[in-house]
């Protein structure tokens, strides 16, 4: 859910900012709903679908994004005009990862994992007016999210630089590639595997983390989206979203990849999005 959701926000991310030159960027809202197909669980080499629902908006130059299970604010209040956008704000996310709907046997015969809540901080910057138009922009973010409860007792953290252009009023194209980092209480959590996990699930057993956190996956979206109304800035728009992603290091090593899943990983989604 929170693939798509992203996606769908990224096809969306440029179209309120199209010409509009007062001294704050207007306000909006896109509420968008759209259904994808994900692995079961990151690693796995069976995919499910799910739906996606995404809340986008800016009120009084303040952005949010709430992307499914995910809330994110930018407290950088915007300035319509600026050619450089500096963000920071909190972020909190409710990780579902191997909590159902498991497809795999071998890695079902692991058990179901607790569902947890985590909070932190993302910060980046973008900038306007770069390679196509005035309008085109790129960025680069960083995220972290520090698990809350307890579950896996560690972090996640994620850097991406993002490209969009509108070619139109009514068509948009985005591009996002991303690295993601597990903290080592993540990576013992989701990719190891401890003797009596591999008596039950005939895997191996397996230490992924050891005393270090490390690079994870590899990924590289891409999304359009096409305005049904005659203007992206409002009204009604479809978008399509895909991506590959490539577990990478030792966590691609673990069984759960290896063995009963696969390291290549390939998502793909379609929304419908209404701005008002």
């Amino acid at each position: 859910m929170r693939f798509l959701a992203l996606t769908l926000a990224c096809a969306l991310c440029a179209s309120p900012a199209l010409a509009d030159n007062r001294p704050r960027p207007r306000d909006y809202v896109t509420v968008a709903v759209g259904a994808g197909t994900i692995p079961s669980y990151t690693g796995s080499d069976e995919n499910i679908f799910i739906p996606a629902l995404l809340v986008r908006g800016r009120i009084d130059g303040f952005a949010f994004v709430s992307r499914g299970v995910n809330l994110s604010v930018d407290l950088m209040r915007g300035h319509a005009g600026d050619q450089f956008d500096f963000k920071l704000g909190p972020i909190v996310n409710l990780r579902t990862e191997r909590s159902s709907r498991i497809k795999d046997p071998q890695v079902a015969a692991l058990g179901k994992l607790p569902s947890t809540l985590e909070g932190g901080l993302y910060a980046g910057i973008s900038k306007t007016g770069v390679l196509t138009s005035e309008h085109d922009q790129i960025g680069v973010r960083i995220s972290y999210l520090h698990d809350l409860l307890g579950k896996h007792g560690s972090h996640v953290m994620t850097t991406s630089i993002e490209y969009g252009t509108p070619l139109s009023r009514t068509v948009f194209l985005g591009t996002q590639a991303t690295v993601t980092y597990f903290g080592k209480g993540y990576g013992r959590t989701y990719f190891d595997i401890d003797p009596a996990g591999s008596a039950a699930s005939g895997l191996s057993p397996y230490n992924a983390a050891g005393s270090k956190s490390g690079a994870a996956k590899m990924a590289f979206s891409l999304a359009g989206a096409k305005s049904l109304s005659g203007d992206l800035r409002k009204g009604w728009a479809v978008v399509i979203a895909g991506q590959y992603g490539r577990m990478i290091g030792r966590y691609a090593r673990s069984p759960i990849v290896a063995d009963a899943g696969d390291a290549d990983q390939w998502l793909g989604g379609l929304g419908l999005a209404y701005t008002f």
